[in-house]
C-alpha cells in the first residue's frame, strides 16, 4: 500500500463512492461511523484506535476492512476521501491537519480544537488544500432548531420578520449532577481545552448564533468556577463517578457564565454547568428576545416533544403558543448527510453551491457561506474569550 502524503488532484465525487476513515472508538468515534456507515454513497474502510479489543469488535460488526492502531497510519492512506475525528480535544488539530494536508476532507467532532489558535490553523489547511472540514454541531440539526430558525428568519443584521429587532438572547446547557468521571480525559485542561464550556457551552452557543442570524462576537466578560469537581462532588448517572484523587488533577471549571456583546449592538448571557445545586438536571435552554416577539427552545432531559415556545402580541395581549414539533433522532447521521452532500457539490470554498448554505439544516449562509470550517473557528475564539476572561477578570476582545 502507498504511503505518500503529496495531495492528490481533486477527485471526482460527484458520483463515485466516497471512502471514510474513522478515528477514535469512543462515543463519538463510534457515533460517526454508525452515520457513515447508515448513509448510501459513502463506506468506513478503515478504523483506527488504541484499545484493541474494542477496535476489532467495531471492525468485526460494522464489516470495515483495515484497522490501525495510530492514526497516522490511517491518515497516511492514499486511497481515502474523507478522514472523519472522534477523539479527545487535543487531537484534532494534529490528526485534522495531517488528512487535510494529505488532500482529504475532514469530518470533525466539536469542538474544532482546545484553542481558537489551533482551529486558526485547521481552517487555513483546509483553505490550503480547497478540501471540506465540517464539524458535528448536530444540535442544530434538531427538528426543533429547524423550526425556530425559519420562524425567526432574520431578515437583515439584527431584524427578524417574527421578532423585529432581535437585542437579546439567553443560551444555556446544565446539569444537577453530570461532570465525566476523573479519569477521563474531560476533566483534564491539556486534553479537553476546559470544561462544561467547551464541552456543553460550545453547543448552544452553536445554536444562539444560528438562531440569531450569525451576528459576530465583539468582546466577553466571563467568571468560572470549580467548587464541586475539584472536591470529589456532582458525579452521578449523568457523568459517571468523580473523585478528587484520580489520575491527574481536576484542572478545569465546573461552572461557567458569560455576557456576549454582537457587532449588531445586540447580547447574549451564555452559561454551562456540570454540576450545581439546582433544580435542572438536564436542561438546554435557548432564548431569542425580540422588540415585538420572542421564542425559545427549552429541552428537558433530552425531550423530544413540547420544546418549542412563541411569544407576541395579539391585539395588545400577551400571547403564549406551543407548536407541535417532534424531534427525531439522528442528529449526527444529517450533519454527516450534509457533509457528503457539500463535497460531492464540488467546491468547498462555497461558489458552487451559493446562497444554498444558508438554507439548509446546518449552513449558515451570510457572514460564513465557505465549507472550510470559518463558522466554527469563530465559536473557538469567542470560547477562548470566555476562559480569558474568568482568568483575568476582565471583558476580553474576540479575535477578528
Amino acid at each position: 500500500m502507498s504511503m505518500s502524503t503529496t495531495a492528490p488532484t481533486t477527485p471526482n465525487t460527484a458520483t463515485q463512492e466516497l471512502r471514510v476513515g474513522v478515528v477514535g472508538l469512543g462515543f463519538a468515534g463510534t457515533t460517526h461511523l454508525d452515520a457513515f456507515t447508515a448513509l448510501p454513497g459513502a463506506r468506513v474502510v478503515a478504523l483506527a484506535g488504541q484499545e484493541s479489543e474494542r477496535l476489532a469488535e467495531l471492525a468485526d460488526s460494522r464489516g470495515v476492512e483495515a484497522t490501525y492502531a495510530d492514526w497516522q497510519d490511517l491518515v497516511a492512506r492514499d486511497d481515502l476521501d474523507i478522514v472523519s475525528i472522534g477523539v479527545p480535544n487535543a487531537l484534532h488539530h494534529p490528526i485534522a491537519v495531517a488528512a487535510l494536508e494529505s488532500g482529504k476532507h475532514v469530518f470533525c467532532e466539536k469542538p474544532l480544537a482546545t484553542t481558537g489558535a489551533l482551529a486558526a490553523e485547521m481552517v487555513a489547511a483546509a483553505e490550503t488544500a480547497d478540501r471540506v472540514l465540517e464539524v458535528a454541531y448536530n444540535h442544530r440539526r434538531r427538528a426543533d432548531v429547524q423550526f425556530l430558525h425559519d420562524y425567526i428568519a432574520p431578515t437583515g443584521p439584527g431584524r427578524s420578520d417574527a421578532l423585529g429587532e432581535i437585542y437579546h438572547g439567553r443560551a444555556s446547557w446544565v446539569r444537577r449532577s453530570g461532570v465525566p468521571g476523573i479519569t477521563s480525559w474531560f476533566t483534564n485542561k491539556a486534553a479537553a481545552g476546559g470544561g462544561p464550556m467547551i464541552d456543553l457551552g460550545s453547543h448552544v452557543l452553536d445554536i444562539a448564533l444560528y438562531l440569531m442570524g450569525e451576528p459576530r462576537v465583539t468582546t466577553v466578560s466571563a467568571v468560572a468556577y470549580n467548587h464541586l469537581g475539584a472536591a470529589g462532588r456532582g458525579g452521578g448517572a449523568g457523568g459517571g463517578p468523580v473523585s478528587a484523587r484520580g489520575s491527574h488533577a481536576f484542572d478545569v471549571e465546573d461552572f461557567s457564565i458569560a455576557l456576549l456583546r454582537f457587532d449588531t449592538g445586540a447580547s447574549l448571557q451564555l452559561e454551562a454547568s456540570w454540576a450545581s445545586y439546582s433544580k435542572a438536571h438536564e436542561d438546554i435552554d435557548v432564548e431569542v428576545l425580540g422588540s415585538v416577539g420572542g421564542a425559545q427552545l427549552h429541552v428537558d432531559a433530552y425531550a423530544t416533544d413540547g420544546t418549542v415556545t412563541l411569544y407576541s402580541d395579539v391585539e395588545g395581549a400577551p400571547t403564549v403558543s406551543r407548536p407541535a414539533v417532534h424531534v427525531p433522532a439522528g442528529h449526527h447521521q444529517r450533519v454527516i448527510e450534509e457533509f457528503l452532500a457539500t463535497i460531492r457539490a464540488g467546491d468547498a470554498a462555497g461558489d458552487a453551491v451559493g446562497d444554498a448554505a444558508g438554507t439548509t439544516a446546518g449552513g449558515t449562509g451570510g457572514r460564513y457561506a465557505g465549507h472550510h470550517g470559518e463558522y466554527a473557528l469563530h465559536r473557538s475564539r469567542v470560547i477562548d474569550a470566555v476562559y480569558e476572561s474568568a482568568a483575568t477578570g476582565h471583558e476580553v476582545q474576540v479575535q477578528a
